[in-house]
Formats: structure tokens, C-alpha cells, sequence
């Protein structure tokens, strides 16, 4: 069994779950980055991240501790 919490998961997945729950506007105050505060989209996110892996990383570790 695989332990990894984000197993299986591609990142449009976890934004998409991060999305629903946080709502644009509170995860760009938990992630500040131009992408989640300035005209977000999950294509444009998906973009930057695949792009940059210190955001992604934040991302991730959002997701990891988000209530279920």
C-alpha cells in the first residue's frame, strides 16, 4: 500500500480540490503568488506550477494538511 498522500493525484486534481475548498481569494493569502491573486484560473496556475517547484511544493503541503 503506498503512503503517499498525493499518490495517484496530478496537480490539476489537488488545485481543483484546493480550489473548492479555500476559494481563490484565501489561497492566495496562504500562497502569495500572482497566480492565485491577480485574474487566477486553474490553467494559468497549472502553468506556473508545473513551471516552478518551490510554489508547487507549497501547494502540496497545503493540500497534505487540508481538513478532510
Amino acid at each position: 500500500m503506498n503512503k503517499d498522500p498525493l499518490h495517484g493525484l496530478s496537480l490539476e486534481k489537488i488545485l481543483l480540490k484546493l480550489v473548492e475548498y479555500y476559494g481563490w481569494e484565501e489561497l492566495g493569502r496562504r500562497i502569495d503568488i500572482k497566480c492565485f491573486n491577480i485574474d487566477p484560473s486553474i490553467k494559468s496556475s497549472l502553468t506556473f506550477l508545473r513551471k516552478t517547484p518551490w510554489a508547487r511544493s507549497k501547494v502540496e503541503e497545503l493540500f497534505i494538511h487540508m481538513p478532510d
